[in-house]
């Protein structure tokens, strides 16, 4: 009985693996791509991205409802009846998978990752070392396994990356909510994780090349955190200034909530008539 009684909720523990596989199949794609050049192309990251996800819904659905990300919960507390309560627990169990999705993906790629840093003389926590931290954290523009020049860094500015996470996030919402309104004839149903996860695919092959397409603050700051303990030190949280703040974790919180507003006052209302037919 005392077992039973010290088991975490199912919420928190759906939560948790549905993010570390999250975080572990889309990093680790990265990671792959990044270090080994085993994809070629924003697409071929963006389709792990979107399988990953899927896979970590339809794992996990049951148990949370899948949110894995703090930006989607905050959007089901601000427009459906999830409960305010429990938006904190969520999140940590977000954060909790996401940290040791990092961690694993750590101790699975840094032999490759030492030699690659070695290679292009990357000397970690130093200038330029955002070339590697990138596998786990996010920048912009997207450095694409090299040091941000001058040159690139002019290209993306911090409204434009703000912009962009806020309304990668906000269709994201709008699409999960539309999907799991029961008066939605239309929806996929059983194929709506697959949905989830093609919106994915498409948003990262669209937005991937400006900010890395976050979209989701747990996603980015547990391996972020991880990558500033690991040795790149403050890189991670000063390569784009207070952006690593702005873009990817208030704006995805910001373009949820004005996602879910769309649902709530654009597409609920005509489930409904439709419904009532």
């Amino acid at each position: 009985m005392s077992a039973g009684l010290n088991r975490p909720p199912s919420w928190f523990v759906g939560e948790a693996i549905g993010t570390f596989i999250l975080v572990f199949f889309g990093c680790g794609s990265v990671a792959a791509a990044v270090l080994t050049g085993a994809q070629v192309g924003i697409f071929q990251v963006a389709i792990v991205w979107g399988v990953g996800i899927a896979t970590a819904i339809y794992l996990t659905g049951s148990l949370s409802g899948a949110h894995l990300n703090p930006a989607v919960t905050l959007g089901f507390a601000l427009w459906t009846e999830f409960r305010w309560r429990r938006v904190p627990g969520y999140v940590l169990a977000q954060f909790t998978g996401a940290f040791l999705a990092s961690v694993a993906l750590y101790g699975l790629f840094h032999g490759v990752l030492a030699s690659y840093e070695g290679m292009y003389h990357i000397t970690r926590g130093s200038a330029g070392s955002e070339a590697s931290a990138m596998i786990f954290g996010e920048f912009y523009p997207n450095p694409g396994g090299r040091a941000l020049t001058e040159a690139a860094r002019a290209t993306v500015s911090m409204p434009t990356a703000f912009f962009s996470e806020a309304l990668g996030t906000g269709i994201l919402m709008l699409v999960i909510l539309g999907l799991t309104d029961e008066r939605n004839r239309s929806r996929p149903r059983e194929l709506g994780p697959a949905a989830v996860g093609l919106t994915i695919t498409i948003l990262i092959s669209l937005i991937g090349p400006l900010t890395m397409a976050a979209f989701n603050p747990a996603r980015d700051l547990a391996p972020r955190l991880f990558s500033s303990l690991a040795g790149w030190g403050s890189i991670p949280f000063t390569t784009n200034g207070n952006g690593w703040w702005a873009v990817y974790v208030v704006a995805p919180m910001i373009g949820a909530a004005c996602g879910g507003g769309a649902y709530r006052f654009a597409l609920a209302p005509g489930y409904e008539a439709v419904a009532e037919r």
